[in-house]
């Protein structure tokens, strides 16, 4: 593989970056290469062995990216049911950006080709991505101003794109007392390509964030998607996950509460079957007193499906009156579903209320015998059961209309 990822990234950069910006790229291409895709020899892949599930999934992973080749949006994707602003990625190359919806002097996306150079990172993906990127796009929200309307990301493949890593990487950095919501749509028509995307998040004083990341529609790729949340005093984080549609996705959280009073909610449901593979990683860390964090996911599990959730809650010593929370529960519908779950507490202050827990079993037979004797059929109450269980987790967004379409996309609506 090394021969041949190093022909690739010379391939897709040839003539389009300076010399040293090359040289400094390539020191996150040899830190990949030394380690290569994570494997269950490391503690957080122990339950979803990456460099297996590649191997199995993927022949031939194909590196090169032709940065020039631009490609025709099809309009008949867009939300219909939302008015927002876009951000539209097609097979990893940004072709369009819309924010008519706001004040241009208040909210900017400006494009770079440098990466930093002290991001050298113990995660092999974050390398792999630094070197490969081909954009590094950051969107800056000015002090005081609110974003009017959702922003959507699309994630788009299409049928052109086979065997093929991509790599996206987007800073968003949200100045005091300002808020945005951001929508993550996946949308493939390819098939068996590894998509790889690093958020970095930054959120000054008072502000809010909301990130939803919807991957419902059923494709043949594996993902991983690593988002990285700073957060300074009284800031807000709300992260959803509907994690449903891909061959295999991770999606990973880190998340610092550096300031007084900041705040982050992670949700997420896993609806899984046909041999799925789906895990979130989480780390919340605690780092000065006054903060709350508060994660609930649940899992409905059938056929030959898995679903991961490893989630940590780290407390540093100064962090007194730290609030946090932790729940996964699943429900397996057939004995060939699988569900792991590793919940973590590291703390080291005494004045905190933390607790976490995991629950995963079958439907509860006296529930589906009471409802039948109401009048539903087996299959009426299983639903319906499976429906109250999913609900209460989409309940806890806060936004109401994000909230609606949402039950929408998971047939949850009433």
């Amino acid at each position: 593989m090394e021969k041949k990822i190093i022909t690739d990234f010379e391939n897709t950069f040839k003539n389009s970056l300076l010399n040293d910006e090359i040289k400094y790229r390539k020191d996150f291409l040899n830190k990949f290469i030394e380690t290569g895709f994570p494997s269950k020899k490391i503690e957080s892949w122990k339950f979803s062995d990456l460099n297996q599930i590649i191997n199995n999934h993927i022949e031939k992973l194909i590196f090169y990216n032709d940065i020039k080749k631009s490609y025709q949006i099809d309009e008949t994707i867009y939300l219909k049911n939302l008015e927002h602003n876009r951000i539209v990625f097609i097979n990893g190359k940004l072709e369009e950006t819309k924010l008519d919806h706001e004040d241009p002097r208040k909210i900017k996306i400006l494009k770079e080709t440098k990466i930093e150079r002290n991001n050298l990172h113990d995660n092999a993906l974050i390398n792999l991505n630094n070197a490969f990127t081909i954009n590094n796009y950051t969107i800056y929200i000015e002090n005081n101003y609110n974003v009017k309307k959702p922003l959507i990301i699309y994630h788009i493949t299409n049928s052109e794109l086979n065997s093929t890593n991509i790599n996206i990487q987007l800073n968003i950095s949200l100045g005091e007392n300002s808020s945005l919501k951001i929508i993550d749509l996946y949308n493939d028509n390819s098939k068996k390509n590894f998509i790889n995307i690093y958020y970095n998040f930054d959120l000054k004083k008072d502000s809010v964030l909301k990130n939803f990341k919807l991957d419902n529609l059923n494709n043949d790729n594996i993902k991983y998607s690593f988002n990285n949340i700073e957060q300074d005093a009284n800031s807000i984080s709300e992260t959803f996950i509907l994690s449903s549609g891909s061959r295999f996705i991770k999606n990973e959280i880190n998340c610092n509460l550096n300031g007084k009073y900041s705040s982050a909610f992670v949700n997420g449901i896993f609806s899984l079957n046909e041999k799925k593979h789906h895990e979130i990683k989480t780390n919340i860390n605690h780092l000065v007193e006054n903060t709350k964090s508060y994660q609930l996911i649940k899992s409905v599990l059938d056929n030959f499906s898995k679903a991961v959730y490893q989630g940590k809650i780290y407390v540093n010593q100064n962090a007194q009156k730290t609030d946090g929370y932790q729940l996964s529960k699943a429900i397996l519908l057939n004995e060939n579903s699988e569900f792991n779950a590793k919940p973590e507490l590291e703390i080291y202050a005494d004045d905190v209320k933390c607790s976490h827990g995991s629950a995963s079993g079958s439907l509860n037979d006296n529930s589906i015998f009471y409802l039948r004797s109401r009048g539903l059929s087996y299959k009426e109450a299983k639903n319906l059961l499976i429906k109250g269980f999913l609900l209460d987790v989409i309940e806890k967004i806060t936004d109401e209309e994000i909230k609606n379409i949402i039950k929408i996309m998971t047939g949850l609506s009433k």
